[in-house]
């Protein structure tokens, strides 16, 4: 009877698989695994921020643009986290410092405010995607890595091959089953990695967007103020 159809189905299982493997391969599943339990944490990392931050940003922007004295909407709201917070303390804070004097230079202080808050947006989009760049690594990286495990594991079995001096599957099934579960475990780590990298992007560019609409919003409204001083 053929020796591959006899073996225990506990032999193809994880752990065994793992155990019996190279102790190079060993190390690649480690990692990979390693590298999946990273990118799951900074997954729900991030899916919590993003939804903490969108939802803390539409609820700021809706009292803001229902506020009618923006000096004591900045004294209860200035000293927030949230990205809109900052783009508009940062706004604040550049038009007090350019009004101060007797004399109002308009299109300069129009210049510096879109300056100031353009690289308020650009920092606060620079902080949300803050090891971002983990993921689109994992997802680049780790198929390769799984691929070097195949390669050794199956390196593996031809050498098999040429010790035993047999050409049974049953002596070269074990290594090519250990390769092919380092692939397997990289594609685990990767494709979970590039879903949520290009879905964060996406989000993160949607906050972008909002930061840039009320940057330039608030622009406006002190740009009218402008227009009403001497």
């Amino acid at each position: 009877m053929n020796p591959v159809l006899t073996m225990d189905s506990a032999t193809l299982s994880p752990i065994h698989l793992f155990l019996q493997a190279d102790w190079v391969v060993k190390g690649v599943m480690i990692g990979l695994l390693l590298a999946s339990i990273w990118t799951w944490a900074l997954i729900v990392a991030f899916w919590r921020r993003i939804g903490k931050t969108r939802k803390g940003m539409t609820r700021f922007e809706r009292d803001f643009w229902k506020a009618e004295d923006i000096d004591v909407f900045y004294k209860a709201e200035g000293e927030s986290e949230l990205p809109s917070a900052r783009v508009f303390a940062a706004g604040v804070t550049e038009w007090r410092r350019s009004t101060a004097g007797g004399t109002i230079d308009k299109s300069g202080t129009r210049e510096r405010l879109a300056t100031t808050m353009g690289a308020a947006v650009a920092g606060e989009i620079d902080k949300l995607s803050d090891r971002l760049n983990v993921l689109a690594t994992v997802g680049s990286v780790a198929p390769f890595v799984g691929l070097f495990g195949t390669v050794w594991g199956i390196m593996r079995s031809f050498t098999s091959i040429a010790a035993a001096q047999n050409t049974s599957l049953a002596v070269v099934a074990p290594g090519i089953a250990e390769a092919l579960f380092a692939t397997a475990i990289g594609l685990f780590a990767a494709i979970p990695a590039v879903i949520a990298y290009n879905r964060f992007s996406h989000g993160i560019n949607r906050i972008e967007a909002s930061l840039n609409r009320f940057a330039d919003g608030f622009h406006t409204t002190l740009s009218r103020q402008l227009d009403g001083s001497r």
